[in-house]
C-alpha cells in the first residue's frame, strides 16, 4: 500500500510501531468484519496452511481503488486460521497516518512502508503482507485488471532478503470489478500538483453507482466475490543463491503469480457473480 517509490522505502520512524498492535482490539474488529467479508464479498481465501511458521513476506497483487479490500478479507481468513497471537502486519504508505486515525491504523497492525519497520515485523516472527504496485496496481484499468505488475518496485525483495524470511506470493481476484475502472488519471494528477502536495501519482477515472464517471466521490462498491489464493514460499537463498539477482527473483514471483491468478482468472465464470 505504498503509492510510490519501492514497495518498502527508506523512511524511518522514531516509534515502535509494532509494539502498538492490540490482539484484543482486532479481535472486536474481526468480529465485524467477517460476516460483511463472508456476504457482501462472499470470500475465500485458500491454501492459507501453506503459511509458514515464523516470520514471511507475503507479496500480493492490490485491487480495489479507494476501497480495497485486500487486507480486512485476508485478515478475517487468517485470524479464523491462527488465532491473534500471530499479528498479521501490513505495510502502508506515509500517507495514512496522517491524521487522527493513525493510533487506530497501529493497533490494528498497519505500519509505515519503510525498511527498518520490516525488518522489525518480519525478524520478529511476524507476518508482514506487503503490496508492491500500491496505487498504481490498485487503480489499474479494467482492461488489464488481471495483470500483475509491480510498475517496476523491487523494495520487497531487498526487504526478505535482509531479514532472512520466506516469501509467500498470494493472489486475489474480483476486487477490481467492484467499479468498472476506466484511467489512472497521471496525466491529471500531474496537471493538479498532487505529487508534489502528496506524493500521489494519480487521480483515477472509473464508473460506478451511484456517482457515474468521478475522480474523487467514491462509489459503493459492487459485492463482487473475492477470492485469495496463498502460493507456495520461496526460499530465495535456497533458489537464488545468497547474492541473489534482485531483479531476477522479483522477474520469478512475478511469473508465479500472473501463472497463479491466469488460474484463477479461467476458473471465474462472471464478472461480479465469480
Amino acid at each position: 500500500m505504498n503509492p510510490e517509490g519501492d514497495s518498502v522505502g527508506q523512511t524511518e520512524t522514531d516509534d515502535d510501531e509494532l509494539a502498538t498492535f492490540d490482539a484484543e482490539f482486532v479481535r472486536r474488529l474481526m468480529a465485524f468484519a467477517r460476516p460483511f467479508s463472508r456476504t457482501w464479498f462472499r470470500s475465500e481465501v485458500r491454501s492459507l496452511d501453506l503459511l509458514p511458521p515464523g516470520g514471511a513476506l507475503l507479496v500480493s497483487n492490490h485491487s480495489g481503488g479507494y476501497l480495497p479490500m485486500d487486507v480486512p478479507v485476508f485478515a478475517t481468513h487468517f485470524y479464523e486460521e491462527f488465532g491473534y497471537a500471530r499479528p498479521l502486519y501490513t505495510l502502508s504508505h506515509d500517507l495514512l497516518f496522517r491524521g487522527p486515525q493513525a493510533e487506530t491504523l497501529h493497533r490494528m497492525g498497519f505500519i509505515r512502508a519503510s525498511r527498518s519497520n520490516a525488518a522489525k515485523a518480519l525478524r520478529s516472527g511476524g507476518v508482514v503482507i506487503v503490496f508492491p504496485g500500491g496505487d498504481y496496481d490498485v487503480y489499474r484499468p479494467t482492461a488489464v485488471q488481471n495483470v500483475i505488475d509491480f510498475d517496476g518496485r523491487t523494495g520487497y525483495v531487498k526487504a526478505a532478503v535482509e531479514a532472512g524470511v520466506p516469501i509467500v506470493p498470494v493472489v486475489s481476484i474480483g476486487g477490481q470489478e467492484n467499479q468498472l475502472y476506466l484511467s489512472r488519471g497521471t496525466w491529471l494528477a500531474k496537471q493538479l500538483g498532487l505529487k508534489r502536495l502528496l506524493r500521489v501519482g494519480l487521480l483515477p477515472v472509473s464508473f460506478g453507482i451511484p456517482f457515474g464517471v468521478t475522480v474523487l466521490p467514491v462509489n459503493v462498491p459492487l459485492p463482487t466475490k473475492l477470492v485469495t489464493r496463498v502460493l507456495a514460499p520461496i526460499d530465495i537463498a535456497a533458489q537464488f543463491g545468497e547474492d541473489p539477482d534482485i531483479a531476477a527473483v522479483d522477474a520469478h514471483i512475478r511469473g508465479v503469480m500472473q501463472n497463479a491468478l491466469d488460474e484463477l482468472a479461467a476458473q471465474r465464470r462472471l464478472p461480479v457473480l465469480g
